[in-house]
């Protein structure tokens, strides 16, 4: 094997890099190791173009059972299935880094394959942007790289930027988690987790991340010009005259009109490309289609850039920092479901159902980065073709849903409660009902109000927006938009989405169509961004201010306590007899965790309340001088046993039933009374000697058994001491 090695270090840890003709059939390959952890990424072209209107570019992540050092899989399945959702979101962190960085003109299928071939204390995901990036520079791919990724992690207790922390030291403590990609001094990519944090914390990580990118850029270019070969040479047909004078002499005239008419919509947009090429079918001929395609969009594009850099003119009409009209719904969708949000930003409408569980139907994660986690808290989203006015495909998810369903979750899983304080498993489902740009930061805001809705205390609301770019490289000129739609979104430079409290930043994501974006504008577009995040809340409080102060009578009650461990025993029982006894009898289902926590969940809160009473009692520990109310259940000449407790049972000596002489046990006792009664001593087996005197001294007197000459008795007796 022929192998070629390059090192350097990044966070004072060694960056390993490695060629070799392992994969030689691909047009590009490379090993990448960091740490313990290596990834190897290939590339490759086909050798001829295809029919497609779009780039057809794919980027696969293979996470492989074999690099954790493990037999995963299920127990009957041991092989790697679908990709995890972490492998997924992986492979659209690649995606969006590099695909803006090639000429959107290709039409040759280009494929990159990342595979995990092991994983120890570093996360493979940035090591795969940088493997994928060294791949595509050293082959026949033409491509406008490298770039360079980190990782940063911010303390907020010892003020400290740590750049590509291993697993261990992604904490709790961490109050940012960010992902910075860049090409020099310019960032392509950005994707965050925060608690709370202020764009200066964001700002100032992604400044410390540029000076590692930029000595990345450095080691990556010279490891490129020493192994670059010669790149494939496209020459794109550019669109012929005829088109060109068609366009502008059948709609030019009303294109401008038609675009920025702001009763109009993508509909009116989507009649006058329609008719455009039903002039080009009339006056030209069929094979000028798909260039009259391009020259339509690119039209468009123009436009839309011009009217906003030189007019400050959006397609509806809108101010640059405006918002489009808001609506927010907490609730009045269904009596069934435990919470419901309802949220509208201009044409996007979203819907979100929230449902509570127990504890034990909390998602298991068992994949290579983690195995046997569970997540308590998920929020799930779907984009029907309904939602842009179309037909297709429904059922199961793709790409796209999975990361702007994830990105909704991290922006509110800041304010999520913590299990101690709100033990139930939550799952949110945001529906995009109606797409016009942004559904997943209206995600956010339907699923702040489906949680206050449904009573969970969050600690505060969040909302998204998503602020967009339009730029003129030449000029250098630039604006910064404030809730872009469906024709800003697709035609714009940048979209940027940001999520947040009153409090702080929750969530980031930022995708360029750019070869890159200056810090400055990061800061700028950060400030506005927040601005019209308050906007927002404001909207979502009018509607609810805070959490309703009950949950939903249909989602299910629960009840914690905790136990000493060895008591689990106890609990559960021989073969788990007694547990599922209790779970019988009172209908409520009972989960015991290693450390002695016991969650009980039932349909009703009679039911859980019976649980844990029953639960108490079995576990209490016993002490001398408590009293209790229990029932008798068996005479004996000498005294009777009490219960008090379930499976717990005393003596009450003949002596100790009451403050006189009693002979005949069965003459002031029987079963099934109900009876006071203290604790007198515990014995060194830990048997326990009752008494009913003490507890109440009058209580035979005033209870005589029915139907029995006690009363005699009692005045026969009267003033007799025992």
């Amino acid at each position: 094997m022929k192998k070629e090695h390059f090192e350097t270090k990044v966070s004072g840890k060694d960056l390993k890099v490695e060629f070799n003709d392992l994969a030689n059939q691909a047009d590009g390959s490379v090993l990448v190791s960091y740490g313990k952890t290596t990834v190897m990424a290939t590339v490759t072209m086909s050798k001829n173009p295809t029919n497609a209107h779009f780039f057809p570019l794919v980027v696969d992540y293979e996470e492989k059972f074999y690099a954790a050092g493990q037999i995963l899989g299920s127990r009957f399945m041991r092989r790697e299935g679908r990709p995890s959702d972490d492998a997924v979101l992986s492979a659209r962190l690649i995606d969006r880094t590099i695909r803006p960085l090639f000429d959107k003109n290709i039409r040759h299928e280009i494929q990159v394959v990342i595979t995990v071939l092991s994983i120890a204390e570093d996360d493979p995901d940035v090591l795969a942007i940088l493997a994928t990036s060294l791949a595509l520079g050293t082959s026949r791919i033409p491509w406008d790289g490298p770039v360079s990724a980190v990782r940063v992690a911010w303390n907020k207790e010892e003020k400290d930027y740590r750049i590509n922390p291993e697993y261990k030291s992604r904490d709790e403590k961490n109050e940012l988690d960010l992902v910075v990609c860049g090409i020099d001094d310019k960032i392509t990519m950005i994707e965050a987790e925060a608690k709370e944090i202020s764009e200066n914390i964001i700002v100032e990580s992604t400044k410390k991340a540029q000076i590692e990118i930029q000595n990345l850029q450095k080691f990556q270019k010279d490891i490129i010009a020493k192994k670059a070969v010669e790149k494939e040479d496209f020459v794109f047909e550019s669109i012929s005259e005829e088109v060109k004078g068609l366009f502008s002499e059948k709609i030019k005239p009303d294109f401008k009109k038609t675009v920025f008419d702001k009763a109009a919509g993508k509909e009116k947009m989507a009649l006058l490309e329609k008719k455009w090429l039903e002039e080009v079918k009339e006056n030209l001929n069929e094979d000028s289609l798909s260039e009259a395609k391009d020259l339509f969009e690119e039209k468009l594009n123009d436009l839309i850039h011009e009217e906003a850099l030189n007019n400050e003119l959006r397609c509806d009409g809108r101010s640059l920092g405006e918002i489009r009209p808001l609506y927010a719904q907490a609730g009045g969708i269904s009596d069934i479901l435990h919470g419901t949000g309802v949220f509208y930003r201009g044409g996007t409408h979203v819907l979100t159902a929230m449902t509570l569980g127990g504890p034990g139907e909390a998602l298991l994660i068992d994949q290579i980065e983690s195995q046997d986690v569970k997540k308590r808290f998920m929020h799930h989203y779907n984009f029907p073709p309904f939602s842009v006015g179309e037909t297709g495909r429904m059922g199961g998810f793709n790409r796209r849903m999975i990361g702007h369903g994830q990105l909704a979750e991290k922006a509110l899983k800041a304010v999520i409660p913590s299990k101690e304080d709100f033990p139930y498993t939550i799952r949110l489902v945001s529906e995009s009902m109606a797409s016009n740009g942004s559904t997943s930061m209206a995600s956010i805001c339907a699923s702040t109000l489906a949680l206050m809705d449904g009573g969970v205390p969050i600690s505060s609301p969040v909302a998204g927006i998503a602020m967009g770019l339009m730029s003129n490289n030449e000029t250098k000129k630039y604006v910064v938009l404030t809730d872009i739609q469906g024709p800003e979104d697709h035609y714009g430079d940048m979209d940027f989405k940001i999520a947040g409290t009153r409090n702080g930043l929750t969530a980031l994501q930022m995708d360029t169509k750019l070869s890159g974006i200056p810090i400055s504008i990061i800061e700028e577009t950060l400030k506005k961004g927040l601005f019209a995040v308050s906007n927002i809340l404001d909207v979502i409080e009018k509607e609810i201010s805070k959490p309703r102060s009950s949950l939903s009578p249909n989602a299910p009650s629960i009840k914690t306590l905790n136990i000493k461990k060895d008591q689990i025993g106890m609990v559960i029982g021989p073969g788990g007899k007694t547990i599922n006894e209790i779970r019988k009898v009172t209908g409520a289902e009972i989960e015991i965790e290693e450390d002695g926590t016991i969650y009980i969940i039932s349909k009703t809160n009679e039911g859980a309340e019976q649980a844990e009473k029953t639960i108490k009692d079995m576990t209490h520990e016993y002490k001398k001088g408590e009293r209790f109310t229990g029932e008798v259940v068996k005479i004996m000449d000498f005294g009777a046993f009490v219960k008090i407790g379930y499976g717990t049972e005393g003596l009450v000596h003949v002596s100790e039933i009451a403050p006189f002489r009693v002979d005949k046990v069965e003459d002031f006792l029987k079963e099934g009374d109900r009876v006071p009664i203290i604790i007198k001593d515990i014995d060194d087996k830990d048997r326990l000697k009752l008494s009913i005197k003490e507890a109440d001294p009058d209580f035979i007197k005033k209870n005589p058994i029915s139907g029995h000459k006690t009363q005699e008795i009692l005045e026969k007796n009267k003033g007799s001491q025992n």
